[in-house]
């Protein structure tokens, strides 16, 4: 993160219920503090969004814990690096900028997903 960089950020977050029928939803979130707010925290107002928000009701069934930052339309099967693991983390380290887009979604979804992603079921 450059010294011009904003310490208060907007992020996108794809919320990824089903790849196989590209059931995805965005979620905007404003004024997140990258320099103090760590990857875990980030994940908790997620699922609170999930859970508060009227229009992710179809969206509370799927066990979400993995968040990807990619630059993919709805995920990067090629690199598993993009993957913050480190809860620990804060955005800032995690070269984490104003108007970052990530994907959530449940990593084992995501892994049988991986070994097939040419299967479609909504085609």
């Amino acid at each position: 993160m450059t010294d011009n960089t904003p310490v208060d950020a907007t992020i996108t977050i794809r919320i990824i219920k089903n790849f196989e029928y590209r059931t995805v939803k965005n979620v905007v979130l404003h004024n997140i503090k990258l320099d103090t707010m760590t990857v875990g925290e980030l994940k908790k107002i997620i699922i609170e969004k999930i859970n508060v928000t009227p229009a992710f009701k179809p969206f509370r069934n799927v066990d979400y814990g993995i968040l990807n930052n990619s630059q993919n339309l709805i995920i990067n099967l090629e690199n598993d690096d993009w993957i913050l693991n480190d809860g620990n983390a804060s955005l800032a380290s995690c070269n984490i900028e104003n108007e970052t887009e990530f994907s959530f979604f449940n990593r084992e979804a995501y892994e049988i997903y991986k070994s097939h992603p040419d299967v479609m079921k909504w085609e």
